[in-house]
């Protein structure tokens, strides 16, 4: 009887979500709405973790944070190179925001790697914040300049697709 009852509870854990995709995230670009829904799987990973119990919790979360550390780099680096090839004009300060926040992610993974105290829940609904914020205004910025370039017919959804094949090269 015990035994199903963990079960239960895992089974409420792993079907928790601190964010759900919305179309609010999508931006019509299909490498970057596919890497944000990866984000958004990451995130609920990471939520996941905090909520995990015993012993493991906290190498559940730092295993999750590596990962989630990992596919941030990753992700702001396609969408770098995207933003560059397509003349974005605020990819500087696009950049900056990124690197802001992989330094803000980074810092708090050391704080937890040193052992000293940080609360896994809260940082996981402030990542949420930042990420899904940024897409929600930022993102959406730039996807409306892709889409005015391709109406202009300066880029093309073929194009795109060329773009983004060679930025993950």
């Amino acid at each position: 009887m015990v035994k199903e009852t963990m079960l239960d509870v895992t089974n409420d854990i792993e079907n928790t979500e601190i964010v759900s995709w919305s179309d609010k995230y999508a931006t019509g670009i299909e490498l970057i709405d596919s890497q944000h829904h990866q984000l958004v799987d990451l995130t609920n990973e990471l939520y996941r973790a905090c909520l995990s119990g015993g012993d493991e919790r906290l190498t559940v979360f730092k295993e999750a944070m590596s990962r989630m550390v990992d596919y941030v780099r990753f992700h702001f680096t396609a969408e770098s190179k995207l933003l560059d090839a397509i003349k974005y004009p605020d990819y500087i300060n696009h950049k900056k925001m990124h690197n802001d926040l992989v330094e803000e992610i980074l810092t708090a993974s050391n704080t937890y790697d040193d052992g000293r105290k940080f609360v896994p829940n809260k940082f996981v609904r402030t990542l949420r914040d930042w990420v899904f914020g940024h897409i929600a205004v930022y993102d959406k910025e730039y996807a409306a300049f892709v889409a005015e370039q391709k109406k202009k017919g300066i880029l093309t959804d073929q194009l795109l697709k060329e773009i983004g094949l060679s930025v993950l090269k």
